[in-house]
């Protein structure tokens, strides 16, 4: 399918940036999806997947988390970004969640090397909580999609996160009451007390090999079913975090399929 991409400012003040793509051959607005990036940014991955959806007739949307009026602080310039992916593609699994690991490795580099790297590390925010300017431009990205983006105005809007992105697409089916559909993948679940605003279904995909997410997840659905809300969990079993990623190590190509699968039906349903 020929495809339109585009990157356009939005917010009140154009403050923020995303990525736009959508079928050529369309004649008026489509409903939207909304793409949250993983903690990578709006990479190459991420621009492939928004063009997937976009591929199966939505209007999608990436908006890039990092961007702070208009452009990117830079210790999370894409470059920076992906030599910090790459040092800790690198190192061993346990080394992503082990502080004293990644310094040790850290420390065995040259301080020119070592130094930029720290510093990406540390405007990540890798293991903490999203920072609340991230979940603000992604509720400025649901009113830009369904109020002024003449792709999909008017339309409903979904979201399909990643890692990063899968929390804040769970936490945007709590804050957006107008979203119509929130898809997470390996995302981390909202505060409980949150869960009662949740007006829309909610899909979950998750790796049986990521514990630190998917340990969490008979809980979350238990919380859902007590709160009276629609939420289908799948978990892959030999799958790890990242498994939808195929430009990184963890990638599974069939939980990948069978997740794809899954997630367009769903917005089929929920977005028609």
């Amino acid at each position: 399918m020929a495809l339109k991409t585009e990157w356009t400012r939005f917010g009140a003040r154009g403050e923020h940036a995303g990525y736009l793509a959508w079928p050529e051959r369309t004649t008026g607005p489509l409903p939207g999806v909304i793409v949250l990036q993983e903690v990578w940014g709006v990479d190459d991955h991420i621009e492939d997947v928004t063009r997937r959806f976009a591929g199966a007739g939505y209007a999608a949307f990436a908006p890039d988390l990092y961007v702070v009026d208009g452009e990117r602080p830079a210790p999370l310039a894409p470059a920076r970004i992906l030599a910090y992916r790459l040092f800790m593609e690198g190192l061993p699994r346990a080394a992503w969640m082990d502080a004293a690991l990644r310094q040790a490795a850290l420390d065995e580099l040259p301080a020119a090397e070592s130094a930029p790297l720290a510093e990406t590390f540390a405007a990540l925010g890798m293991g903490a909580p999203p920072k609340p300017e991230r979940h603000a431009t992604v509720l400025a990205a649901a009113r830009y999609l369904r109020a002024e983006c003449p792709a999909t105005r008017g339309q409903k809007i979904g979201v399909v996160g990643f890692c990063l992105g899968g929390g804040l697409a769970a936490r945007l089916a709590c804050d957006d009451p107008e979203l119509a559909a929130s898809v997470i993948f390996y995302g981390m679940a909202p505060p409980p007390d949150a869960l009662p605003r949740i007006a829309c279904p909610v899909l979950g995909f998750y790796g049986a090999l990521d514990a630190r997410i998917s340990d969490g997840v008979p809980a979350f659905a238990a919380a859902m079913k007590a709160a009276g809300k629609r939420f289908e969990p799948h978990v892959y079993a030999g799958a790890q975090h990242a498994f939808f990623n195929d430009g990184r190590p963890s990638y599974d190509p069939a939980a990948a399929r069978d997740a794809f699968a899954r997630a367009l039906a769903f917005l089929r349903a929920e977005l028609s």
